[in-house]
C-alpha cells in the first residue's frame, strides 16, 4: 500500500521520570533510557518511521528540562523539528500545538501522533498498520486510532469500543477498519472482564492518525479554544513567540476527553504488531534474561536462594549478589540504589516526592 502524500508524524516525548527511578530522572524519563540494549525508546520509535516518514517530516515535542537530551538522542532529525512545551498542559494541548507546527508547513498534510515510550519490536508489522491507518485517514472524513488487543482485564488502560465495519468508498485495506462506537475510561477489574469476555474491545494506546483539515475542523466544531491556537500558529511571523504567548493558557486536558471522545466520526484499526507501554520494572523484567528462579536481569548475577527478583545494574563491573532474598527489584546505578518489594512496583513514583532533589 503506497504512503500517502504529505505524511508527517509527531512523537509526544514528555514524561516526569519517576517510574524508573533511580535509572530514570526528571531529565531522563523512560523514553531516553536504553533499558534493553536495543537503543532508546525515543530512538527506535524514529527508527520505526524509516521508509514510512522522511526525517525532516518528523516532529517531536517535549519539555525544556529534557529538550538537550532529546536533540543529543534525535540527532538524525533537524534540530528545528525538536520543540520544547513552555508548560505543561497534557496532550490535548501538545497534540494541538504538534498540528500547527505541521500545518504551517503543509496545510494539507496526514499525520500520525506517536508517543515515544512505547516497546514495539515489530516494525514491518508496525508500518503496515500505520500504511493503512494513514490511507484511511486520507480517504475519509474520521480520525483514525490504533487500538491494542487486550490480552488481559487491565484496570488501568482506557477501551475503545468498535461498532460496525466502516464502509470507505474506494478503501482497499487487509487491515480491518471499524467505526468506535465510544471511548471508555479506565474500567473496574470487573467491568475490564467483561470487556473481553464481550469482545469488540481495543487498548487505547494514544495512537492516532488525521488528516490536517479534518482534525482543524473537528477541533473547531469540538474544542475551539485549541483551533484558534493552531490558526494563530499557522498565521504567525514568529512560532515561538506565539507557543510562548498563548500555551501555558491552552485547557490542561487530554486529547481523548478534547477531542476524540465527541468527534463526528471515529475510526479503529486493531494493531498486529507486539506492544508494551513497559509501565513499570515488572513490565521491562520480562525482557530480562531467566537466570534462573525466576530471577530476571539485565547483566549477570549471583544468586544463592533467591528466586522471583529483577534486577537492573547500571553498573556492570560491580557484581549483585543476592542471598536469601526473594520478590525485590534492586536497580543499582552511579549515584544510587533502589531495593524495594516488587508489589510496591507502582509506588516508586510516590517514592520519588521524598528523595534529594540532586537525585531527580
Amino acid at each position: 500500500m503506497p504512503i500517502p502524500a504529505k505524511t508527517f508524524a509527531l512523537i509526544l516525548a514528555g514524561g516526569s521520570g519517576t517510574r524508573f527511578w533511580p535509572l530514570s530522572r526528571h531529565s531522563h524519563p523512560k523514553q531516553l533510557l536504553d533499558l534493553f540494549g536495543t537503543g532508546t525508546l525515543l530512538e527506535q520509535a524514529i527508527r520505526r518511521l524509516d521508509g514510512l516518514v522522511p526525517h525532516d517530516h518528523i516532529l517531536i515535542l517535549t519539555n525544556a528540562l529534557q529538550l538537550d537530551a532529546v536533540r543529543a538522542t534525535a540527532s538524525m532529525l533537524p534540530a528545528e523539528n525538536i520543540f520544547a512545551e513552555p508548560a505543561k498542559r497534557d496532550t490535548a494541548p501538545a497534540v494541538a500545538l504538534g498540528i500547527g507546527l505541521i500545518a504551517a508547513r503543509q496545510p494539507d498534510a496526514v499525520m500520525m501522533v506517536l508517543p515515544a515510550d512505547h516497546l514495539i519490536r515489530d516494525t514491518a508489522a508496525f508500518q503496515t498498520v500505520m500504511r493503512a491507518a494513514l490511507t484511511t485517514a486520507e480517504m475519509s472524513d474520521g480520525l483514525v486510532t490504533i487500538g491494542i488487543h487486550p490480552t488481559w482485564p487491565c484496570s488501568s488502560y482506557g477501551y475503545i469500543e468498535r461498532g460496525e465495519r466502516a464502509v470507505i468508498p474506494g478503501l482497499a485495506s487487509q487491515n480491518p477498519v471499524f467505526e468506535v462506537k465510544r471511548f471508555r475510561e479506565k474500567p473496574s477489574p470487573e467491568l475490564a472482564t467483561r470487556f473481553l469476555q464481550q469482545g469488540g474491545f481495543s487498548w487505547n494506546a494514544g495512537m492516532f492518525v488525521w488528516s490536517l483539515p479534518t482534525v482543524i475542523q473537528q477541533l473547531s466544531s469540538h474544542a475551539p479554544e485549541l483551533a484558534r491556537f493552531i490558526a494563530e500558529l499557522r498565521a504567525s511571523n514568529n512560532i515561538a513567540a506565539t507557543i510562548d504567548a498563548r500555551f501555558a493558557s491552552l485547557p490542561a486536558t487530554s486529547i481523548d476527553y478534547a477531542l476524540m471522545e465527541s468527534a463526528d466520526r471515529v475510526f479503529n484499526i486493531e494493531a498486529t504488531f507486539d506492544w508494551d507501554d513497559v509501565g513499570s520494572w515488572l513490565s521491562v523484567a520480562k525482557y530480562f534474561e531467566n537466570t534462573g528462579s525466576d530471577n530476571r536481569a539485565n547483566n549477570p548475577i549471583t544468586q544463592l536462594d533467591s528466586s522471583n527478583n529483577i534486577v537492573f545494574n547500571a553498573r556492570p563491573g560491580n557484581r549483585i549478589a543476592l542471598l536469601g532474598v526473594d520478590d525485590l527489584i534492586i536497580v543499582q546505578t552511579e549515584d544510587a540504589l533502589l531495593i524495594a518489594h516488587r508489589k510496591q512496583a507502582d509506588a516508586i513514583k510516590d517514592l520519588a516526592k521524598i528523595l534529594p532533589p540532586e537525585l531527580l
